[in-house]
Formats: structure tokens, C-alpha cells, sequence
């Protein structure tokens, strides 16, 4: 693949784009961002490191969305970030507006692409950005569940001493505080964590799981979390440039699977060349199922306000 841009040059594009520069998965990164000059000062900061990490990746960047011409995959990261005490739906007016100025220009300049949503709130946002390109489904997906399943697999990890390279969890549902942890496909080396933790310490990691977010920007205060949601964009973009077919929770748009249609959510789903290739169906139990339908009910009231937000525009 030759090219990848991230449009916002803010904590997460930027440590985004570092991610990517270091897997040398592509032949350029470029990046934009409104302020005059904070693209351009952090693609030349991380093309500066490139002898120490050993990558050959090409990084530019732009205030004019131009610069994304051509590209495979646009990273869309982009919007007023949460502040202390507000959740992620609290900023969707504002990130529509900026979402559909930059979905103007993809249409513009990359309208071959991929798109990846990141923006807040990304189930909303992702159904938004599908909707108004009129693309197919594979083409546009949100990050949301690789970031919420590594937030868990580090808990675990925390609470039983043992590596976290072996873990392995999975979070569906949307990407807030009805997000649905799933303890029964989270494994050590293929070993279900019940085996290794208490129900009560497996109920505490999961709460813990939902509220990650709010946590990291609680203890920071002028900042919401932007390293493991970049590691997290990066493994995704890895699966689809090297056609890995890799099974990742993805904000996928639905078309019948787990019975729900015209709605954005996280899932499993198989990613490659293709992008989001195929939804996976799990069978959920019944407390599985419930958690989840409390999910989808949480996003249609969200999709309900973004239609109201779309008809006053």
C-alpha cells in the first residue's frame, strides 16, 4: 500500500502516525490538521527518527486536506476531544459538523479509499460517514473494540501477574460505558481467565474496561488517552495492508447479523485487503444477549440525535 493519511494532527494522529512510521508498512504517511504548521512540525518530528527506528517511510504533512489525494486509507482523527466529566456523546454536534467537511473532501480527493473512523462517539460517526459517502460497508469501519479489548487484556494481565502477550479478550457492543466485555471468549494461552480469577475480580475488570477511557482522562485532566487508541488504529491498518484476515472487534455497520440492521456497532469481524470483509456471528448466552441489546439501544438513541442534528443542518 502506498499511502495512508490521518486528518488531525493532535495527540492521537500524531502517535498514530509514529505507529505506522515504525512498522514501515506503507510508502508514506501524510497528515493534516487545521492549525497552521502542527502537521507539518509532526510529520518532520517523527521523519527525524526514522534512522533510529530503522523505517523508510515517508511522512508529510498540511493544513489543506489536498495532501490526502490519492491515498488507500484515510485515518479520521479529527474533533473537539472529551473533557472531564463528559461523556463521548457530548461532543457528537460538534464532530459531525467537522466530520462532514472532511468527508467533502475524501469525497474529493480519495474517493477510492478506506475509511477509518476514530472521532467521537465512533458508532454514531462511522453509521454518519457510511450514510453520507454512500459507500459499501467494507469500506468504512470504527476503531473502537481493539482499543476496549487491549484496556482489558492489560487489566487482566495487572490482576494475575501473568505476561500480557498471551492474553486474549474480546469487547463488542458500542464504544462507551454499555460497551459488553466478553469473559467468556477472553483466554491465557487459550485458558479461560475464570480459571485464573475470581468472578468478583473478573466483574471489577470489567467495569474497569468500560470506564478505561474516563479513567486515563480523569488522572491526566488536560488530556484524553492517545496511545493505545494509536496502537490500536495501527493494528488495523496493519490487517489490511499485509491481507492478514485478522478477527478484530471493528464499529461495523450491520446488516442483519446478531438480528439488528442499519446500525453501527462493534463486532468481530474479519479484516483485509478488502477492509472489513465479513462480519463474525457469535452465539451469545442470554446475559450476553442482554448486555448487547442495551448496547444497540444505547446507539439508536444516539443515531435518533444524530438524525435530529443532520435535519437541522
Amino acid at each position: 500500500m502506498n499511502k495512508v493519511a490521518i486528518i488531525g494532527a493532535g495527540r492521537v494522529g500524531e502517535s498514530t502516525a509514529q505507529f505506522l512510521a515504525t512498522r514501515d508498512i506503507s510508502r508514506e504517511v501524510v497528515l493534516t490538521d487545521i492549525r497552521e504548521g502542527a502537521a507539518q512540525g509532526a510529520a518532520l518530528d517523527i521523519q527525524e527518527s526514522a534512522s533510529l527506528f530503522g523505517f523508510d517511510t515517508r511522512l508529510r504533512g498540511a493544513s489543506d486536506n489536498k495532501i490526502i489525494e490519492g491515498a488507500d486509507i484515510v485515518i479520521i482523527t479529527a474533533g473537539i476531544p472529551r473533557k472531564p466529566g463528559m461523556s463521548r456523546a457530548d461532543v457528537m454536534e460538534t464532530n459531525v459538523r467537522v466530520l462532514d467537511e472532511i468527508l467533502d473532501d475524501v469525497l474529493k480527493y480519495a474517493p477510492d479509499s478506506m475509511l477509518l473512523l476514530v472521532s467521537n462517539p465512533v458508532d454514531t460517526l462511522t453509521y454518519h460517514a457510511i450514510k453520507r459517502t454512500g459507500w459499501d460497508r467494507n469500506r468504512v469501519m470504527g476503531q473502537a473494540g481493539v482499543l476496549d479489548s487491549s484496556r482489558m487484556a492489560a487489566f487482566v494481565a495487572l490482576e494475575t501477574g501473568l505476561s500480557a502477550k498471551y492474553i486474549n479478550a474480546m469487547v463488542m457492543g458500542g464504544h462507551g460505558d454499555a460497551m459488553v466485555p466478553m469473559t467468556r471468549f477472553t483466554t491465557i494461552s487459550g485458558i479461560a481467565i475464570e480459571h485464573f480469577l475470581s468472578s468478583d475480580k473478573i466483574d471489577e475488570i470489567i467495569q474497569r474496561t468500560r470506564t478505561g477511557g474516563a479513567e486515563i482522562l480523569a488522572l491526566k485532566g488536560n488530556s484524553s488517552a492517545y496511545g493505545a487508541p494509536a496502537a490500536a488504529i495501527a493494528e488495523m491498518v496493519e490487517a489490511i495492508i499485509y491481507n492478514r484476515k485478522s478477527v478484530l472487534p471493528t464499529v461495523a455497520f450491520l446488516q442483519g447479523e446478531y438480528g439488528e440492521e442499519d446500525i453501527t456497532i462493534g463486532v468481530p469481524a474479519v479484516l483485509g485487503e478488502r477492509g472489513m470483509e465479513k462480519v463474525i456471528e457469535l452465539d451469545l448466552n442470554e446475559t450476553e444477549q442482554s448486555f448487547f441489546n442495551t448496547s444497540v439501544a444505547s446507539i439508536r438513541k444516539e443515531l435518533s440525535e444524530l438524525s435530529n442534528i443532520v435535519n437541522k443542518a
